[in-house]
């Protein structure tokens, strides 16, 4: 009965099913649950949590942003290229991350003061910094398959050094975690995240500044989509526009298995990391047992698919009852028989 208690709480059923997933992974390939290969491992997927840790924010709004992908390939073309003019790379990294901020913003601004939805304004940006990343590659005569090379051992040590068996971009990726989750639990900023979710004439009503909070989340977006494109740069080398092009799917797979609702109004920093692991661990289990990486983006997108069925069923299913009821206590209180007892 303890254990069923326990698993009524989706972050500890997550943390289950990471563990019976490194298990039956490491079942069919032994070496997979090497403790040092487990913890290089999530080197390949570490952009994929930068992405979804702030995403989570956004969606906990009600809102969305698919252009994190296309942010990714413009941070790191724009670090290569500012370090191609002579800037000092650590320089570099903070001119990319300030791009990732101001095109986050722009999305926000974009989302708060218009009434289109979120999902159209982030897939116009998406091919919009897309856009910008292939130009700016093209003009300095990188193309996407070649990059941005030879970049200082002192940057690219960033993705490769770790502390022990613990890789540096693993660390990186717990302690901006842990900054998200005390932003949205301990602070004015996070409460007013979930009350917009919840209900945005209320928070209106409430003088939660809507439109500056929405900016502030997607600006965050911004940064954790800026940041994974930095570590991927570290990571191949190499700053290319093409990098993160098939992170979406697997960012957005995590946010909403972490348990933060599509809806908007729910939604944790923890679930979203340990779901990342989830997510991470599946792709690398396949790929280390031969199937292709095509293979596993559908195995991943059929969980996409079938997680959001569930949430949109269950969710049906509740206001199913919440009507029912209504209609009941209103048939009461006229003193008539309601039709659901007859």
């Amino acid at each position: 009965m303890k254990i069923l208690k326990l698993f009524r709480n989706w972050e500890s059923a997550l943390v289950g099913l990471l563990i019976a997933e490194v298990l039956l992974f490491g079942a069919i390939t032994p070496s997979f649950l090497n403790l040092d290969n487990l913890f290089y491992s999530t080197n390949d997927f570490t952009h994929i949590m930068l992405a979804a840790l702030p995403l989570t924010l956004v969606m906990i709004t009600g809102g969305i942003d698919i252009s994190v992908a296309s942010m990714m390939g413009l941070s790191s073309v724009v670090l290569g290229v500012s370090w191609l003019s002579g800037i000092n790379v650590f320089v570099a990294m903070g001119l990319a991350l300030l791009v990732g901020v101001l095109a986050g913003m722009f999305n926000g601004v974009l989302v708060a003061y218009s009434d289109i939805q979120p999902l159209v304004i982030t897939l116009g940006t998406l091919f919009l910094y897309s856009g910008l990343a292939t130009g700016i590659a093209g003009m300095q005569g990188a193309e996407s398959y070649e990059g941005i090379s030879g970049l200082p051992t002192s940057f690219n040590n960033i993705s490769h050094g770790s502390i022990g068996i613990v890789p540096y971009p693993l660390l990186i990726v717990l302690a901006f975690a842990l900054i998200l989750h005390i932003t949205l639990t301990r602070t004015r900023f996070g409460r007013s995240l979930y009350l917009i979710g919840v209900n945005l004439r209320a928070a209106r009503f409430s003088g939660i500044p809507v439109q500056r909070v929405i900016i502030g989340a997607y600006a965050l977006s911004g940064f954790g989509a800026a940041l994974a494109g930095v570590m991927l740069t570290s990571y191949f080398t190499s700053a290319r526009s093409d990098l993160g092009g098939e992170a979406l799917l697997p960012i957005i797979t995590a946010v909403v298995l972490g348990g933060t609702s599509n809806l908007g109004g729910s939604g944790t920093i923890p679930g979203t990391l340990i779901a990342s692991l989830v997510v991470g661990f599946l792709k690398q289990g396949l790929l280390a047992i031969g199937v292709t990486n095509d293979v596993s983006q559908v195995v991943i997108g059929s969980m996409l698919v079938i997680i959001v069925a569930s949430k949109l069923g269950s969710a049906a299913l509740n206001q199913t009852r919440v009507n029912r009821k209504a209609l009941r206590a209103s048939e009461e209180s006229k003193g008539g028989v309601s039709p659901i007892n007859r």
